[in-house]
């Protein structure tokens, strides 16, 4: 396990538009002037977090995944983050991880937004993802997942954690930023993980905004970045595993977690 170098890309996203928010992120991903392991992008970052998938769900093989392969090809790295998928006539919020040599995998978004009556429209996931990348263990969310500790609550077997990292992607309306960045920290505490968290920034089609707030926390609740809300970045950091390793040795909570497993 050596140093995660993870790069947060936080924009505004162009309206059921995927070419055009393609071309956008391949110009900030080309602002990248430095090596990464891992590039995160936001929630349904090709078309706004929109309930209207029948206008611009992909197939499973479509230009999404193609174009994240041939990115993950230019800077040599992991790119994760989610658009809109369609399989067998049902509509997934899917987070594709990507890495350069083609291997690919996803995560299905579990808990749908009722609020916007995203469960009306897509279809949850059941399975969990981790994925690893340079040695770490990283467990992939998005948006409203974060609500739900239970869902993404690390587990400590046989002298292992199940992640060192989780990443969770999202359309995080502004009027509630404190809630997402207060929870973003508690995720991190209560896992002893690193927690990364790409929200988008500007208004969507329905007019709501969004203010970014993109963080990255280490496993104390300390933000070691976060980025200045309203503004489009493109922030590179490096994530210690030195950090991560002597503070589980020091103190392991994982020892007196409850033992339970969800689905």
């Amino acid at each position: 396990m050596q140093d995660l170098k993870v790069t947060l890309i936080q924009s505004d996203l162009v309206w059921h538009n995927p070419e055009k928010n393609l071309d956008h992120f391949e110009h900030l991903i080309d602002r990248i002037n430095e090596p990464t392991d891992l590039i995160v992008l936001p929630e349904m970052f090709t078309t706004g977090f929109t309930m209207h998938p029948h206008d611009v769900a992909e197939r499973l093989n479509g230009r999404t995944p193609e174009w994240m392969l041939e990115m993950a090809v230019k800077k040599n790295s992991v790119v994760a983050g989610s658009y809109i998928a369609e399989d067998n006539g049902k509509f997934l919020n899917r987070l594709v991880v990507m890495y350069p040599d083609g291997s690919n995998y996803h995560y299905d978004k579990r808990h749908l937004f009722r609020m916007a009556e995203e469960n009306k429209y897509f279809t949850p996931g059941n399975k969990h993802l981790i994925f690893n990348v340079k040695g770490w263990k990283i467990s992939a969310f998005i948006c409203y997942d974060l609500r739900f500790p239970v869902w993404s609550r690390n587990t400590y077997n046989n002298g292992e954690f199940a992640y060192d990292c989780m990443i969770n992607v999202a359309s995080w309306p502004e009027v509630r930023n404190y809630i997402w960045q207060a929870l973003l920290i508690a995720r991190a505490i209560e896992n002893q993980s690193y927690i990364v968290g790409v929200n988008r920034i500007g208004s969507d089609g329905n007019g709501i905004p969004h203010s970014g707030d993109s963080m990255v926390v280490d496993p104390l609740g300390k933000p070691l970045k976060q980025l200045e809300p309203h503004k489009e970045l493109v922030e590179t950091l490096t994530i210690s595993a030195e950090k991560l390793i002597n503070f589980r040795n020091k103190v392991n909570y994982g020892l007196d977690w409850e033992k339970f497993k969800i689905l």
